[in-house]
Order: C-alpha cells, then structure tokens, then sequence
C-alpha cells in the first residue's frame, strides 16, 4: 500500500509549470520539498506533453489526498510558443481551482540551481545571432542587472569580469565563448530552466502573497514575436496563380 503523503499545517503545496524552453517540465512541491517531476526535452512536443504532464500532476495530488494551493509558471523570457502553451495551461488550473497564480521570471529560475554560490550568476538566453537575454545575480540570487536583451562581442561584462568570476550558462551562454575571453569567466553547460527549481522562489512568492492576476497576465516575451517570412514565398504565389 503506498503511504498518504502529510502536508503540514501552513505550508503550500504547489503545481509547478517551465515551458519557456526547448524543455518543458511541470512538477508537484510541499513543504520545499518535490514529491513528483516530469521533463521532456522536445519543443516540438510542448503543446501535447505538458497538457499530459499536468493531467499527471492533477491526478498525483488527488490520490496523495492533497491541496493544491497555487500553480507557478515560468513567465519568461524564452519560447514564445512555449511560454503560451505553460501560461495558457497554468491560467485554466487557476480558474478551474480558484487558486492563485504565481509567475517566476525565467532567468532567476535557471540561477536557482547554481546558487548560493560565490561567484557572480549570468543566466543566458539564445536570442538568435549574437544576442542573448540575459541577467546578472549575486551568488544570493539578488538582482544586480535585470533582465535585458543585449548583443554580446569582446567588451562584454569586462568590467565586472576584472573584479570577480563570472559562471555564464544557459541556451545563450554557448555561443558567448567565442566573444568573452577572461580567466574570470566560467562556462557551465547543460544548465535549463526546469519547474524542479522553481519551488524555493514559488514557496518565497506563496507565503508574501505576490501573486498575478490570472486574468490578465501575459509571458514575459521582452521582445513581440515576429513571424518569419517563408524563404518559397514567392513561388507559392506563382504555383497558387
């Protein structure tokens, strides 16, 4: 027989939604603790995982006899497909639970997993060509430049980079290799936004009450989507005559 799970009095249990990246994940946290994960590194794959993920979820915290006080999502920046399909789901639990939305910002989700650290943290992005969103955090996550899209070359982060290390990761930090060259700066690989470590900074959320309002918020795309232009469009037409 599987053991009842025991949440204590005051502490909050929480759905956990990422979908900002090429991985998307959803999760299930009390007391701080993750008591049930899923991940898939598809993007492809989004729109029909994450709705299975979360059906998952659902069915995990009714047989554990819990109560899902709050869902969490990442709100970006990252895919904007992606970050639609997390918030667009995480909104429908919200409304169809009466519970809260908590909305994380996706590149403090990603220094979670390297902190408390003593070095600089620089979450990264891939933002296409040499551009990248980036912040920068202390090794106690507390903010030092937000979040912002920049194009990186041999001048970035120099300055800072000349008192103290740097650990650069994340989608964007790969291609920034060949452009920022100090002892001071650490490339840390295979580092992804995930909702796994999204639950200190959820839990943090819940208890001050910093929630969105459900019916409004929308992903923090920090640039509006542009469309691309078929490379065959103008033989489409021709073929179309």
């Amino acid at each position: 027989m599987r053991a009842k799970i025991k949440k204590k009095l005051g502490m909050a249990c929480i759905l956990l939604i990422e979908s900002s990246s090429q991985t998307c994940s959803a999760a299930v946290a009390a007391d701080k603790k993750l008591l049930w994960n899923r991940e898939n590194t598809d993007l492809s794959s989004h729109s029909a995982v994450l709705g299975v993920y979360i059906a998952e979820a659902v069915r995990f915290v009714q047989a554990n006899h819990l109560k899902l006080d709050a869902v969490a999502v990442s709100e970006g920046p990252g895919s904007y497909t992606g970050l639609r399909i997390g918030v667009s789901l995480a909104k429908g639990l919200c409304f169809g639970w009466d519970i809260p939305l908590i909305a994380l910002p996706t590149l403090k989700v990603m220094a979670t997993r390297l902190a408390p650290s003593a070095s600089y943290l620089c979450p990264m992005i891939d933002a296409r060509r040499m551009e990248v969103y980036a912040a920068l955090y202390d090794g106690n996550l507390q903010e030092l430049e937000p979040v912002r899209a920049i194009i990186i070359d041999e001048n970035s982060y120099q300055n800072l980079l000349s008192q103290k290390e740097i650990i650069f990761f994340g989608s964007g930090a790969e291609k920034c290799k060949t452009a920022i060259h100090s002892p001071n700066a650490i490339f840390m690989d295979e580092v992804y936004p995930l909702a796994s470590d999204m639950i200190n900074e959820a839990e943090k959320a819940f208890i001050s009450k910093k929630f969105v309002n459900t019916a409004y918020f929308e992903p923090f795309y920090l640039k509006e989507f542009q469309a691309t232009t078929p490379k065959n469009k103008v033989i489409s037409k021709t073929f179309m005559k």
